[in-house]
């Protein structure tokens, strides 16, 4: 994506639906989100899920601090977040039509909590006023031809890094076998002072990085798979495998960033 450009017709959702599963594409095979039609708050694909491992860290945001994503997709970390946290959630998606989809075909609801708004990622990290905001960061962007992420310039992570403000946890959906991941491994490590862990990569090629601000963090092998447990049990997700998968950065039994 050209720095700053506005949608074209190759960024035109579409919509295709396989055994009870609604999927969003930009006029490709690649799935750019999902829904479960008759559960529309399940996190349907891996990935989605692995990008809520922040939650490992940090507990969702309270008051006017709010999850952050940036870009939508099919809504269906936003649908997430609304239905099992009380937190605000700001989305900011380059596409008007996306955001359309979302609310005409994928159930994202009309919500006091939830507010989209419409320009480039870049611009908006960029931004001073959104300095501190988003203690929560996940970033999923993608375009019709999914060869990378579109924003992955180390100035483009050190402004994420300024949207977290002082404690926070950016998740990246990247893909593992590519040309773009130790492009963006290396970026994202000279904008967070190499304070990023990954989690093992799934069967569809995405691999979640997760990025880290604030005071180090050291957290004794138990005391990261307590959590992990209270995680699964509140939420509904996988808590323990991405604790374990986490553990094999511990020195001692510790797991340190």
């Amino acid at each position: 994506m050209p720095a700053y450009s506005l949608p074209t017709e190759l960024d035109e959702p579409t919509l295709s639906e396989s055994d009870g599963v609604r999927y969003l594409h930009f006029n490709t095979a690649w799935i750019q989100g999902a829904m479960v039609v008759r559960a529309p708050t399940e996190l349907v694909l891996e990935y989605t899920a692995q990008m809520m491992a922040w939650l490992l860290f940090l507990a969702p945001p309270k008051g006017s601090d709010a999850i952050g994503l940036l870009g939508l997709g099919a809504g269906s970390l936003a649908r997430f977040c609304l239905k099992r946290t009380r937190s605000q959630v700001l989305a900011v998606e380059w596409n008007p039509r996306v955001t359309s989809a979302c609310q005409m075909f994928f159930k994202l609801p009309p919500q006091a909590r939830l507010d989209v708004e419409h320009m480039d990622a870049a611009a908006w990290v960029a931004d001073p006023l959104n300095r501190g905001r988003t203690p929560i960061l996940m970033v999923d962007l993608y375009d019709a031809e999914a060869r990378g992420p579109v924003r992955d310039s180390v100035a483009f992570y050190r402004d994420c890094r300024r949207a977290l403000g002082d404690v926070g946890v950016m998740t990246v959906n990247l893909f593992g076998d590519h040309d773009s991941f130790p492009r963006n491994i290396d970026h994202i490590e000279r904008a967070f002072d190499k304070r990023v862990v990954l989690l093992p990569e799934i069967d569809a090629g995405n691999r979640i990085a997760l990025a880290f601000t604030g005071p180090p963090i050291a957290i004794e092998a138990d005391t990261l798979m307590a959590r992990a447990e209270e995680v699964e049990a509140q939420f509904g997700l996988p808590a323990r495998r991405w604790g374990r998968a986490l553990m094999a950065y511990a020195k001692d039994g510790v797991f340190s960033v």
